[in-house]
């Protein structure tokens, strides 16, 4: 039952709470404080997942994006000795080769060398059925025997007109022969004479003739021109061939000095004006694997031969003759590759050839190579414009190395002299003792930049460059 109080009348105590009961629970708070509640506890949960989530962002973007050193190798600046090769392939010929061509045609009668036989100047070497040439001779000695006859002939009736003339002349000057008689014997004795000068001519023509037509039956038997082998055999006995008269004739054998042998080989029209005659080479021939021969340049070709014409394989070449100093069993047609010296330096800087890179030089801004100097500007030139550099020119690149100073790339702008297999003369950028960057090839020639960080690589990690 409850109470009620009088107004201004003090509320009664509460009564004490037992001490030996169990305990009284305190009433739950109201549902809106708990919603309040938990919306901070949303609140500052998606706040912490915004942060992180950030954060997060912001270092893998970081860590991305942040500058990675370039591993790389180098090797210290020296001086060497270099050799400056031309490489070049082609063919092992004989020197001296000849080729035996019929000069008149007909039937081979003889034929008493085989092919790979060794022959001596003046031996037989094929002679074609004279029948023929025979029967054209004895016409020609007729011919030039009735020529012979002839001559006597106008020579008897020169002397019998010259003396019939000599018999009428004093008559007609002392005017007892007529005018008639006069003319007709002074004209017989000019007759008489061109007659004698006719069959003079005559007879030479017939033994002009007599001289061909043994000079024919002559032809029809060849001999060896030179001492040799027999390189190449193309006929056999009882083929008829066609002589070189009025056309290219037919090619029976060749016949080729194997003791003095050459290597013609083909050079780029680039490479052609470093090669000299007098120069020495090395030649690499294929049957011969395990040796190398020592040759020297004799003949350069004045004019070049095009290969591959029409295709894009097309290279003008021009053919170099190098003579072998070295004696060996050498067949025609070998397959060679010569190696010429073309230049020597000795004591010059070198570094390895894979160091030289080129780059497009840049102005001058941040990451600019020592050496290289920006672009004139227009209010430099007193706003005078060369009308030759319009179009503008194409930048080229030029050719650099790189060095390693405080952990960064240094890109030098240098010039190079020649080449060998190995290393590279460098005449001007570098000094002895210098540190440049000999690898890795990736490196070099795509990643490198002026003021890159870099970072040597000992050996242990990954290869430089991948």
């Amino acid at each position: 039952m409850s109470t009620r109080t009088a107004p201004g009348q003090a509320l009664p105590e509460p009564p004490p709470v037992p001490t030996n009961g169990p305990p009284v629970s305190a009433p739950s708070p109201a549902p809106a404080v708990r919603k309040r509640k938990s919306r901070w506890k949303l609140w500052l949960a998606l706040v912490l997942f915004l942060l992180l989530t950030g954060g997060g962002a912001a270092g893998w973007t970081w860590w991305k994006q942040r500058e990675r050193p370039i591993l790389v190798q180098t090797e210290k600046v020296a001086r060497r000795n270099l050799t400056e090769l031309i490489v070049a392939t082609g063919k092992i010929q004989p020197v001296l080769k000849v080729v035996i061509n019929p000069e008149v045609s007909g039937e081979i009668v003889e034929l008493p060398v085989r092919d790979g036989q060794p022959v001596k100047k003046g031996d037989l070497l094929v002679r074609i059925k004279p029948d023929p040439y025979v029967a054209s001779k004895n016409s020609a000695e007729a011919s030039y025997r009735s020529s012979l006859a002839g001559v006597t002939l106008a020579k008897a009736n020169l002397a019998k007109a010259q003396a019939d003339f000599d018999r009428l002349k004093p008559l007609f000057e002392q005017q007892i022969a007529s005018d008639s008689d006069y003319i007709a014997a002074k004209t017989a004795l000019e007759v008489a004479q061109a007659q004698v000068e006719s069959s003079g001519h005559q007879t030479d023509q017939a033994k002009a003739s007599l001289a061909r037509a043994e000079e024919d039956l002559a032809k029809t038997t060849i001999v060896a021109p030179i001492d040799g082998t027999v390189v190449s055999l193309k006929s056999e006995r009882g083929e008829r061939v066609v002589g070189t008269a009025m056309m290219a004739g037919t090619e029976i054998m060749t016949v080729a000095d194997l003791g003095e042998m050459e290597a013609r080989v083909d050079v780029g029209e680039v490479d052609i004006p470093l090669v000299q005659i007098g120069q020495k080479a090395r030649l690499e021939v294929d049957s011969f694997r395990d040796r190398k021969f020592a040759g020297l340049v004799t003949e350069i070709a004045n004019a070049a031969k095009a290969q591959g014409l029409g295709t894009q394989a097309e290279a003008t070449k021009f053919e170099v003759r190098i003579r072998v100093q070295d004696k060996e069993r050498f067949r025609p047609g070998m397959s060679v590759t010569a190696e010429v010296e073309t230049r020597y330096r000795t004591n010059v800087i070198a570094v390895p050839i894979q160091s030289v890179t080129t780059r497009l030089p840049t102005n001058a801004v941040a990451g600019q190579p020592p050496g290289t100097k920006a672009p004139p500007k227009e209010e430099e030139t007193d706003g005078l414009v060369d009308e030759r550099r319009r179009p503008k020119e194409a930048v080229k690149p030029v050719e650099v190395i790189f060095t390693v100073a405080d952990g960064r790339a240094v890109m030098k702008p240098v010039k190079r002299g020649i080449s060998d297999d190995n290393h590279v003369e460098i005449t001007e950028g570098l000094a002895e003792g210098d540190d440049v960057v000999s690898g890795g090839f990736k490196a070099i020639n795509r990643e490198l930049e002026h003021g890159k960080l870099v970072k040597l690589d000992d050996g242990k990690g990954p290869k430089a460059g991948n």
